[in-house]
């Protein structure tokens, strides 16, 4: 191979194995903190966002495999803002998992969502559980695709 399709090779490798990106939507500082941390943890770059207004800002550059919202934000409502992801084919197949309180009125919501994370139980391991059958569901996905 030559040095010029060697560096070629590298630049293509690289881009590929980029790390996946979570957008975490929520107008609580510390529930982005704490999502974003442990996201990182499991190797996502973060992009965060205080309402759903910023997160459609945000989705006009970037294009996220995993969004993380809240449903009670000023602005605009979780509620909304996963209505307006899954209204675009382009973002209609991004995994959607809503953090909230359990007195949010949530049940209509839990069908909107691959998962539903309670703000007042751990968070940290309601997380941990919904990536890894996020994760289980993306590998069965590309594994039934290669037969």
């Amino acid at each position: 191979m030559s040095r010029h399709g060697a560096v070629r090779a590298c630049l293509l490798a690289s881009v590929f194995s980029m790390p996946a990106v979570a957008l975490v939507v929520d107008d609580s500082m510390l529930i982005r903190y704490t999502v974003s941390r442990l996201l990182e943890e499991h190797g996502f770059t973060v992009e965060l966002a205080g309402n759903g207004v910023e997160a459609l800002e945000l989705l006009n550059r970037v294009r996220p495999e995993l969004i993380v919202t809240d449903l009670q934000m000023p602005k605009m409502a979780g509620h909304e803002l996963i209505a307006a992801v899954k209204s675009k084919p382009e973002t209609a197949q991004i995994p959607i998992i809503i953090i909230a309180s359990r007195s949010s009125g949530s049940e209509e919501a839990k069908k909107l969502a691959n998962f539903f994370v309670y703000k007042d139980i751990d968070i940290e391991e309601q997380l941990e559980k919904a990536l890894k059958a996020l994760r289980a569901k993306t590998h069965a996905k590309k594994h039934s695709a290669t037969k």
